[in-house]
C-alpha cells in the first residue's frame, strides 16, 4: 500500500478528515454532522467517510463509531432529500485469503512504525497486542479505501480531541511522519484543531508535537 507524497500543506480532502474524525471521537454529533456535510462538499466519497467513522472504533470505542455512522446516514438522507447526489466511491478490495489478519497486521504495524513493536506492556497483556495487530493494523489498515496517510490524519485528529492520550498522540505523530506527513502539514493540522476545538486543545497537541520533534 502506497502513501501520498509530502506537501507544504494539507489538501482540502485531508483537512476535511480532521473534524470528522475528531468530532466522532469526542461524541459531538451536531458538529460532526456539519463536518460530514463539509467533507462531502470537499470531495470525500461516501465510502471514504464510512472508513473514517469505522476506524474510530479503535480509538474511541464502538459507541462513538456507531453514533458517527448513524449521524452520517442522517446526513446522507437529508442531502438526498435536497437533491444532492454524493459520490459513493470504490469499495475496498477483499483481504487475500492466503494470510490471516494477524499476519497482515503484524507486517503493516512494522512498516508504519518502522520497527517491530514489542515491550513490557505487550508481554503483560499479549491479548491487546493481538487485537491491535489483527483488528486495527490488519482488518482496518489493510483496507485500501483510504491511504495510510489519510488513516494517520484521522488517528491524530481523534487522539488530539481526547484527554489523557498524549502518549498515543505522540506515537502517531511519529507514525504520521513515517508516512509522508510533513512537519509543515502537522502544523496546519494543529491550526485546524484550534479552529474547531480552541486554544487549550491546540496547545496540548502542539506540546505533544514539540516533544516528539525534540526527541528525534
Amino acid at each position: 500500500m502506497t502513501t501520498a507524497s509530502a506537501a507544504n500543506t494539507l489538501n482540502t480532502k485531508d483537512q476535511a478528515i480532521i473534524p470528522i474524525a475528531a468530532f466522532t471521537a469526542n461524541g459531538d454529533i451536531n458538529k460532526l454532522k456539519k463536518s460530514l456535510n463539509k467533507g462531502l462538499n470537499a470531495g470525500l466519497t461516501i465510502n471514504e467517510i464510512k472508513e473514517i467513522l469505522v476506524q474510530m472504533y479503535a480509538y474511541a470505542g464502538f459507541p462513538r463509531s456507531l453514533n458517527g455512522l448513524s449521524a452520517f446516514m442522517t446526513v446522507l438522507d437529508e442531502r438526498q432529500t435536497k437533491g444532492i447526489t454524493d459520490v459513493v466511491g470504490h469499495e475496498s478490495k477483499p483481504l487475500p485469503p492466503d494470510r490471516t489478519s494477524l499476519e497482515f497486521g503484524t507486517d503493516n504495524q512494522t512498516k508504519l512504525i518502522g520497527t517491530e513493536v514489542k515491550g513490557p506492556l505487550f508481554e503483560f497483556s499479549p491479548e491487546i497486542d493481538t487485537y491491535l495487530k489483527a483488528h486495527l493494523f490488519g482488518d482496518i489498515f489493510e483496507r485500501d479505501t483510504l491511504s495510510w496517510r489519510q488513516r494517520e490524519i484521522a488517528t491524530i485528529a481523534a487522539l488530539a480531541s481526547l484527554e489523557g492520550v498524549n502518549n498515543q498522540l505522540s506515537a502517531h505523530y511519529n507514525i504520521s511522519m513515517n508516512n509522508n506527513i510533513s512537519i509543515s502539514e502537522l502544523k496546519t493540522f494543529i491550526r485546524i484543531i484550534e479552529t474547531h476545538f480552541g486554544t487549550q486543545v491546540a496547545e496540548n497537541a502542539q506540546q505533544a508535537l514539540e516533544t516528539v520533534l525534540e526527541n528525534k
